[in-house]
């Protein structure tokens, strides 16, 4: 690995730990100034009680004491206790429900990644054919198709009305439509980019004189053609994963997927500020590391392309 290369990845992990630390900052603020309190919907809380339970999680602190003390116990993994869910610790949440999303947005990437670039190279070399034609008028109703009603579609036409599929997704079979939901949207856009790039790819000089040298059909497609044109589906790797992951806080709720989307959209709903900012966080840096390892891929793929 050059220095160039070294010099290029460090900076991009300094950007990225302050992307993250203003996320945090923003996160934190925000959640102190809407109107209100965690405790504010509890039934038959009185005022003392209520006090007691802001002492109890140092919510009667400075509010400038409170932030540093959650900065730096953030810096340790510590996201502190579920405000709502009594006894349970925000990390130990947010691992139940990784276990699921992950296991949920890594199936939908690979399931995109492979389908999508097939189906690309299958229009690119058959152009303007009636199958090339049909792939991208489904791609392209794919592609403008929000997810929530995808979802909604599925669940109703494959869980409800046929009962193929459970409408539950806590069961490894119910995971099947959550799974389609999110992998569609970015299944379509890598088909479109993949026949764009090898189109212009199977233009390109080096391609001809590879036909006019006999080489095979096959040989020029997979290692010549395709490398070349995989360049531009590396450079949406990082926005797909991060699609998927944002994705999922709809999906997980459409289907009842025990993740850390659910988990996330019903802290908001139950104003539980630290599993709010744990899971804000977590999904940040997730974020962040997607983009970070999909820029990098590009030198990987295209030992040209220079990293300043």
């Amino acid at each position: 690995m050059s220095q160039k290369t070294l010099k290029y990845i460090l900076k991009r992990i300094i950007l990225a730990i302050f992307t993250v630390w203003v996320v945090i900052t923003v996160t934190f603020f925000v959640m102190h100034s809407v109107p209100g309190g965690p405790f504010v919907g509890e039934k038959a809380v009185t005022e003392a009680v209520q006090k007691q339970m802001e002492a109890k999680y140092g919510l009667d602190k400075p509010l400038m004491e409170q932030y540093w003390t959650y900065l730096t116990d953030v810096v340790q993994f510590k996201f502190g206790p579920s405000l709502k869910q009594r006894g349970r610790m925000v990390i130990d949440i947010m691992a139940d429900g990784l276990r699921t999303s992950v296991k949920l947005g890594v199936i939908a990437a690979v399931l995109a990644l492979i389908v999508g670039v097939v189906l690309g190279s299958v229009a690119a070399l058959r152009r303007n054919t009636v199958l090339d034609r049909i792939i991208m008028i489904i791609t392209t109703a794919f592609v403008s198709m929000p997810s929530f009603i995808m979802g909604s579609l599925l669940l109703v036409a494959f869980a409800i009305k046929t009962h193929l599929f459970p409408a539950n997704g806590s069961t490894p079979a119910g995971l099947v439509l959550p799974v389609i939901t999110l992998a569609l949207y970015p299944m379509s856009y890598i088909t479109r980019l993949t026949r764009s790039s090898m189109l212009d790819v199977l233009g390109q000089d080096y391609i001809r004189t590879a036909k006019a040298k006999g080489v095979s059909r096959v040989k020029m497609i997979f290692v010549h053609a395709l490398k070349n044109a995989l360049i531009p589906v590396i450079t949406y790797f990082g926005p797909m994963l991060a699609y998927i992951v944002t994705g999922s806080l709809v999906v997980e709720q459409i289907f009842a997927v025990p993740g850390i989307g659910r988990a996330f959209v019903s802290s908001i709903t139950n104003r539980d500020y630290m599993m709010i900012m744990g899971t804000t966080i977590v999904l940040a840096v997730l974020i962040v590391i997607m983009n970070l390892i999909s820029d990098i891929l590009y030198k990987v793929v295209d030992p040209r392309i220079n990293l300043e």
